[in-house]
């Protein structure tokens, strides 16, 4: 049986990991992803030295059986353990875990390539065809291609979404190192993107002033500086998330942190139960949440590092930096920059601004009926995914086989990460993401008839499970660029109708 994964970030790279072994098996891994996002993808093989992880270092093991995996690759103290590293230390983490089974086992390949089709062969499995021209068959394909391309801004004209001015993706290696220091910028979005893009221009000696804009201008809260011992959450808010009464989870996380000593305390004990409320929400129920939850529980679900939060605040003190709640209604180029018209919240005028240049910051894309990312685009076109409803990826069973356009489990075609939160929400950060990727790395080592894994060669995840016969890669492309396997504060909640 060949397994293809395609998406080489945290969660293609982890489960290649999991389902890589050092005995003879008849199961062929086979790792695709594009050159350079090996192991950490967008999320940390693209961060720099200033970006933070928002979780601390000793709870950022890749496996669910190991969470201390990561702190001690890097060998860290205890105290040094409740520490928030920079994020290229977790991505050199998990190319070494990659590197270290691609060496050890005898059936995982990486190929860097991109994939731009998959066809369903009846009775064969799939075809999956990479941008080189080859392809190969494969029995079963996992998608793990992470967010997509970023679309562009409500109201940005299509002048100023081809100009210089105007950043898509503040990742794309560059982009922020040409802005002017003395430049004016709007940043849309004030979530930890934008934490991000501040540090990266303080870093550089920043001295223009910066507008942050979201529609409620919500920043993250921030993390304590030492872990708070959890909590047993009252038995009116286990009902509500029970029940999956999103009115009475709302008044309850209200009433429960009004008499807590840290909030933190209680968003992270029901952050477990999360997955089960989703599913159970009707859609209304989850379009609910969207339109008037989500902005709050993010800011408090997803938390700043203290240092990066000391930095937000010495920015607004200083003047330098601006949040503010509201909607871009226009932006486009002017002779000497371009101007943005913006509402603030609750105002029915809108204001015009003049900037030397807009970042976009709004986080994470799932629309796959916009995007253009060529392989989900060619999907969605030929039946095989469903979109989720409110725009949160592709709907998926519960054990992750996408649904097509009919709504029917697609047999031996996956989805696991970001583009599976429409029938998870929670499934984004590393806990969720070690937990999904476990639950199918075992669902796919049974169909191949190997035992789940039960021992990792004494190395935190990175050496190789049992297995049986060996496996054929004729057709698969030679491998290029890697080396192949060697065959041998406080609280605001909103009210909630």
């Amino acid at each position: 049986m060949r397994i293809t994964i395609v998406g080489a970030g945290y969660t293609g790279s982890t489960l290649a990991t999991e389902l890589a072994t050092s005995h003879d098996t008849d199961l062929d891994v086979c790792l695709v992803g594009t050159p350079g996002n090996f192991g950490g993808g967008v999320a940390y093989g693209d961060a720099r030295g200033e970006h933070l992880l928002n979780a601390r270092a000793g709870h950022l093991g890749a496996t669910a059986d190991k969470p201390a995996g990561f702190a001690r690759w890097l060998n860290l103290s205890e105290r040094a353990r409740d520490a928030f590293l920079p994020r290229v230390a977790y991505g050199e983490y998990l190319l070494d875990r990659l590197h270290e089974a691609e060496v050890a086992s005898t059936n995982l390949t990486s190929l860097e390539n991109e994939v731009i089709e998959i066809d369903r062969v009846h009775g064969k499995g799939y075809r999956v065809h990479l941008d080189d021209g080859s392809s190969f068959m494969s029995d079963r394909v996992v998608l793990a291609v992470g967010t997509l391309p970023p679309q562009r801004l409500p109201g940005v004209g299509p002048r100023l979404a081809r100009h210089s001015r105007y950043i898509a993706s503040p990742w794309q290696e560059g982009d922020l190192d040409r802005i002017d220091r003395d430049a004016e910028l709007l940043i849309v979005g004030t979530g930890l993107t934008m934490v991000d893009i501040v540090a990266t221009l303080n870093r550089r000696g920043h001295r223009g002033r910066i507008v942050a804009l979201s529609r409620h201008g919500l920043l993250p809260q921030r993390h304590t500086e030492a872990p708070a011992d959890p909590v047993e959450l009252p038995p009116n808010l286990r009902k509500a998330l029970r029940e999956s009464d999103l009115h009475a989870l709302v008044s309850a996380v209200r009433s429960v942190t009004r008499v807590v000593d840290d909030w933190r305390v209680v968003i992270d004990a029901i952050r477990p139960e999360i997955q089960a409320c989703w599913r159970g929400m009707s859609q209304t129920q989850r379009g609910r949440f969207l339109r008037h939850v989500r902005a709050y529980w993010e800011s408090h679900r997803h938390r700043m590092p203290p240092k990066a939060a000391a930095e937000i605040d010495d920015a607004i003190a200083s003047g330098q930096l601006r949040i503010v709640s509201g909607r871009l209604l226009r932006a486009g180029i002017t002779d000497t920059g371009l101007s943005a018209l913006i509402r603030p919240r609750g105002s029915v005028d809108a204001e015009r601004h003049d900037f030397d240049m807009l970042i976009r910051a709004t986080g994470m894309d799932t629309d796959i009926t916009r995007t253009t990312h060529p392989l989900i685009q060619h999907l969605v076109a030929a039946g095989t995914l469903q979109p989720d409803p409110l725009g949160l990826g592709v709907r998926v069973s519960p054990h992750f086989e996408v649904l097509d356009a009919d709504g029917q489990p697609v047999s031996g075609l996956y989805c696991v990460g970001a583009l599976a939160r429409g029938d998870c929400w929670e499934l984004t950060a590393i806990n969720e993401l070690r937990s999904a990727t476990w639950g199918l790395s075992r669902r796919l080592r049974a169909a191949a008839g190997l035992a789940a894994r039960d021992d990792d060669a004494g190395n935190d995840g990175h050496g190789t499970g049992d297995g049986s016969a060996h496996g054929d890669d004729s057709d698969l492309p030679t491998p290029r660029g890697m080396a192949p396997a060697a065959r041998t504060g406080s609280t605001v909640w909103p009210s909630v109708r």
